[in-house]
């Protein structure tokens, strides 16, 4: 029996900026108020079509038949041709004729999607391009089978937008609503977030609102979209509370709108904020959050930050327990530690952990109060940073053994499995990814990928050689195996070579054979113990509900009174040698990684109990 049609819906977002498809033609609109005047070149036409200037910098027209697929490129008053700042694709790569877009040609299947509850939260890290062979959303939507074999519940997805060149890790993104074509069509990647939530999976999209990628961006030339009252670590700020902000804070707001509601994203990932100034009486960080909140209000969104001031504002919750603002935040300082318990580095991130008397201490406290400082001063950052966080539930923070910057900001991009050993890198991932705070894997981690994954970004040939230079600068400082004080920044790879882009492409015929498949299976054991005991008892918990104890020099006691009253406890040895004179060991074995008796923890030994 031919199985009836699944019904469809179209989904599209109304944008101030851009080309919006209309009855019988197109409507464009540019906000350039350093141009008087703008035209139109529709690629096919001979003839200049000049918009009209309205208020406040507008310039706009209604274009009778021009329709989907046409090609179109804004002349300014000098001659430059540029293509439109919020175009929706570049067929042809970034500074060539933007493609009129209609969301609306779209069928989508999920009508009745709404999401998943944080509590369930289970995040796979990934980057399109190095994902599959292929390196697209097409390709990637055959290993969605594979992603909820292995429990994962929801894909972030390392930025998209369309940037110079055939390979980057998308934070140099320069068109704000455009999906880069190295990795398909806008429809392709409607059709990857659609197969997803057929598969019951979320999706997640990191966005960078920080700063402009440096190829490709034309606002300057048309827009004060820079201000120097602020700098940031990319050069002249972003222009959210000088004059003419409004119009900047809109462009970033309709951005997050756009990726939330036209591509029914399940949420964002926010890189970077504390590199975001504004001075204003609303931050942009509020009016973000709010912002793509209310437009929403059925369904679960998610949103969370890269923030490395450690700030708890923008994780509060209201009276109901639920976020205010954010919804949660990477948590770099129990990534942090834990590295730097498995593999001895104390320099570069790890620098401020390295003071071993301390780790368990600071490690105790990020996993019970999500930040290991809390106002403290930081020793070799000589400032203060964080805040108090302890009245936040532990689903405030996201927490990971690895991730795409501390992977790929080291001198090879090696992995974990690569600089420490097996037990060690076990007792990591027996902590992450039972405890209550919300895990995140990163693309190939689980099989422990002997792909690594450095940092590539493909540059103008006359900018390679600075971009080389640079990259071995930034690396001087950074942890490196073989020896942490003098780190072979010579060695490093070219970050603008092909062959780096393709070294760190997965490969998939290694999950089949050993000794990755016990990896995997390890994995999947630890994702099903969470999705049993942790996840079911996550709903109510609050804040000031947990405690931790130093027990030795790196072991530690970490107890958590969860949603449901039960008390979930931690017993962690991460040291070479058995720890004695530990506590009573109470409540319901439900994990062991390692050995454990009354009194005495083995080397590399994790323990979780329950009390009911």
């Amino acid at each position: 029996m031919q199985q009836p049609k699944p019904l469809t819906i179209s989904r599209s977002h109304k944008m101030r900026f851009g080309a919006e498809v209309r009855n019988g033609g197109t409507r464009f609109k540019i906000w350039a108020p350093k141009c008087k005047t703008m035209q139109l070149r529709i690629k096919g036409r001979r003839k200049l079509i000049d918009l009209e200037a309205v208020d406040d910098g507008w310039h706009r027209l209604d274009v009778d038949g021009v329709k989907a697929g046409d090609l179109y490129k804004f002349v300014l008053p000098d001659g430059q041709e540029i293509p439109d700042p919020a175009s929706r694709h570049q067929p042809n790569g970034i500074h060539d004729f933007s493609e009129v877009i209609d969301p609306r040609s779209f069928e989508w299947t999920d009508r009745d999607w709404k999401g998943r509850p944080w509590e369930e939260t289970v995040i796979y890290e990934l980057h399109i391009g190095t994902f599959t062979p292929e390196g697209t959303f097409a390709a990637a939507i055959g290993k969605l089978d594979y992603l909820v074999d292995l429990g994962i519940t929801a894909i972030q997805i390392m930025p998209i937008n369309e940037v110079y060149g055939k390979f980057n890790w998308g934070y140099d993104g320069a068109l704000w609503f455009a999906p880069t074509a190295n990795y398909g069509r806008p429809e392709d990647v409607k059709a990857f977030v659609d197969a997803a939530h057929r598969h019951s999976l979320m999706v997640f999209l990191d966005v960078v609102y920080n700063h402009i990628g440096p190829y490709g961006n034309y606002l300057p030339a048309i827009a004060p979209i820079f201000t120097k009252r602020h700098e940031s670590p990319w050069g002249e700020a972003i222009n959210y509370d000088g004059p003419d902000a409004a119009v900047v804070r809109e462009l970033a707001v309709e951005s997050a709108l756009y990726w939330t509601n036209e591509f029914n994203l399940d949420g964002l990932r926010f890189d970077s904020v504390h590199t975001i100034e504004d001075d204003s009486t609303s931050h942009i960080l509020e009016l973000l959050a709010a912002r793509i909140r209310a437009s929403r209000p059925h369904c679960y969104t998610h949103l969370i930050v890269e923030n490395s001031d450690n700030q708890e504002l923008w994780l509060r919750r209201n009276s109901r327990a639920e976020p205010v603002h954010y919804t949660a935040q990477w948590n770099d300082d129990v990534h942090h530690l834990l590295h730097a318990a498995a593999t001895g580095e104390n320099t570069g991130y790890y620098a401020d952990f390295e003071v071993v008397e301390e780790l368990c201490n600071k490690l105790g406290r990020a996993l019970a109060e999500g930040f290991a400082y809390q106002g403290e001063m930081k020793p070799h950052e000589g400032m203060r940073r964080g805040e108090p966080s302890e009245g936040l539930p532990a689903t405030s923070f996201v927490v990971y053994m690895q991730d795409h910057d501390q992977v790929g900001n080291r001198v090879k991009g090696d992995r974990i499995t690569r600089i420490a050993e097996q037990s060690a890198v076990k007792a990591l991932m027996a902590i992450y990814l039972v405890s209550p705070q919300i895990p995140m894997l990163f693309q190939g981690e689980e099989w422990a990928s002997r792909q690594p994954f450095p940092f590539f970004s493909d540059v103008p040939p006359d900018m390679r050689e600075a971009v080389r230079k640079g990259r071995q600068e930034e690396l001087k400082h950074t942890p490196e195996h073989e020896d942490p004080t003098k780190p072979d920044v010579e060695e490093t790879v070219d970050p603008t070579s092909v062959k780096t882009f393709r070294s760190a492409k997965l490969d998939w015929d290694d999950v089949l054979i050993e000794p990755h498949a016990s990896w995997l299976g390890h994995y999947r054991a630890l994702i099903d113990l969470r999705k049993r005991e942790i996840v079911p008892r996550l709903k109510g918990l609050e804040g000031f509900s947990s405690d931790y104890e130093v027990l030795g020099l790196k072991c530690v006691l970490v107890s958590w009174r969860m949603g449901d009253g039960s008390l979930l406890r931690l017993y962690a040895n991460l040291a070479n040698d058995t720890q004695d004179n530990v506590p009573p060991i109470e409540g319901r074995r439900i994990y062991l990684e390692g050995f454990a008796e009354e009194g005495r923890l083995g080397p590399w030994t994790v323990l979780w109990t329950i009390e009911v």
